[in-house]
């Protein structure tokens, strides 16, 4: 096409783009270096995270760290819930078990401070997911009206979403639980709580094909930076062998954790080069960059606007936006690590969360939408062209960002099919648990190859077992905890 034949012309490859690209080299080579056992080290995800992944936390506390084993009470996390186990596990949550049928507000002394929580479930929310939402909006529209049902269904959304994460928070306080399976299990009954289980993995297997669909396209259009042309598939198997794969069989994974705080960075550089392109009109007719683009991604606008949203293409966007919110496996986890953890409190710092999360995604949504138009691709990024210094920065910071959050999604797939099968932990050796990742991330990889569209991987997954988790599941806890242990725990949620 039109961008790189351009691109074959350019005399030498910029020395910018050089040093990022050996920077996710080198750090991928560092990853493998040791950890110090006594040095508390925390996670973090991009978002469309897993059920079973650590993430992020701000140390505020002792209970705030996730550490070495070094003794086989702690709780383990696997499968979306906690198990004790004296097996060698990577990764413990460190935790006060908290008698079922009703649970205390933590020590004022204890826990992480609400800002701290609100950080961390901003950063679990808001991930490079949000990138696609722009082409939801061109699925019904091409007029800069469309913004406007679109901004209200990103509203609407966001605010039934931290409902139900509140629901869960609620739940926590009536029964005591500590994950999100324990929540179904001490709520509708363990027999059945294989569903959310199945859910959870469901979804995160949903999130790393969207992952490696990122990847493949951020990195090939970095590569045609650098000159060289490879095709969509070559780049993604090339960038899974040589990079994802030695990081799945990581079994300590907490040699990441430095590079946790690049998902949120790297979202907050990317919108801010959003901005400035918008604002300085390089993408227009006769701008700086607009001939450097190929013929689909020019932008384009016509008068399909406010009133298109009663197309059925609308539902596209509201199927994207159904689970763009989805942190809600990971609530339980707030709930126990949050510091005075009253229901007040963690309301609180639950409207917090989400109030950012939809003022970034409508943020976003509306600076790709209103640069690109009808042109807006199922990932931004691919819009912008390759000779744009601001956007090679921008994926060079999402596939850093990415490349670190992959195999803490990944975990969360694995340990889910462990979870699912009734595997013990005495049995996930590490040759049971390479064998399982070398499946897992071949089917994974084989998606990504297949489906090229990253908005129907989004729409898909949110239309389907995604919805549960964030609405139905959250329901149902709440109504069967009510009934289980009555209206008198409700009553108390108030002092």
């Amino acid at each position: 096409d039109k961008q790189q034949s351009e691109m074959r012309t350019i005399p030498s490859i910029p020395n910018m783009s050089r040093l990022l690209l050996l920077l996710i080299l080198l750090a991928s080579t560092a990853s493998f270096a040791p950890v110090s056992a006594n040095k508390p080290v925390a996670l973090g995800n991009l978002g469309e995270s897993s059920h079973a992944s650590p993430r992020l936390l701000v140390p505020s506390g002792p209970s705030s760290f996730f550490t070495k084993r070094s003794a086989p009470s702690p709780l383990s996390v696997r499968g979306g819930h906690a198990v004790s186990s004296s097996a060698p596990s990577s990764l413990v949550l460190q935790s006060t078990a908290i008698p079922s049928g009703g649970a205390s507000p933590r020590a004022s002394s204890d826990g992480a401070t609400i800002p701290n929580e609100v950080f961390n479930l901003v950063k679990n929310i808001v991930g490079a997911g949000v990138l696609s939402l722009p082409a939801g909006v061109a699925a019904f529209g091409d007029a800069p009206s469309a913004l406007i049902p679109a901004t209200a269904l990103i509203a609407i959304i966001g605010l039934m979403s931290g409902y139900c994460f509140s629901l869960i928070g609620r739940v926590c306080s009536m029964t005591g639980a500590s994950s999100y399976r324990s929540c179904w299990s001490e709520s509708v009954g363990s027999k059945t709580s294989w569903l959310p289980a199945a859910a959870c993995t469901f979804k995160t297997g949903a999130a790393n094909v969207a992952y490696s669909m990122i990847l493949a396209d951020t990195f090939r259009s970095l590569f045609l930076t650098m000159g060289l042309k490879l095709s969509r598939g070559s780049t993604l198997l090339l960038v899974t062998s040589t990079v994802l794969l030695p990081l799945c069989l990581l079994r300590d994974l907490k040699s990441l954790a430095p590079f946790s705080l690049l998902g949120i960075a790297g979202m907050g550089f990317t919108a801010l080069c959003m901005f400035l392109r918008y604002v300085s009109g390089h993408y227009a007719a006769g701008g700086k960059f607009a001939s450097a683009l190929a013929p689909h991604l020019v932008p384009s606008f016509g008068s399909a606007g406010a009133s298109a949203a009663l197309s059925p293409k609308s539902a596209i966007l509201l199927c994207m936006l159904s689970t763009a919110y989805l942190a809600h496996y990971n609530a339980p986890k707030y709930h126990s690590e949050l510091r005075d953890n009253s229901v007040r409190r963690f309301n609180v710092m639950t409207a917090c969360s989400f109030a950012i999360s939809v003022a970034m995604f409508a943020g976003v949504t509306s600076l790709g939408f209103l640069t690109f138009g009808k042109a807006s691709q199922g990932f931004i990024l691919n819009n912008y062209a390759t000779t744009d210094s601001y956007a090679t920065m921008c994926r060079v910071a999402i596939a850093i960002s990415l490349v670190f959050s992959y195999p803490l999604t990944f975990v969360g797939i694995r340990d889910g099919v462990f979870d699912l099968r009734s595997v013990p932990p005495s049995s996930r050796t590490p040759a049971a648990s390479a064998r399982l990742s070398l499946l897992i991330l071949a089917a994974v990889t084989g998606l990504a190859l297949t489906v090229k569209d990253l908005s129907f991987v989004l729409s898909f997954g949110g239309a389907t077992l995604g919805n549960a988790i964030v609405f139905v599941f959250p329901a149902l806890m709440f109504r069967a905890a009510v009934k289980k242990y009555g209206r008198r725990e409700m009553e108390g949620e108030v002092k």
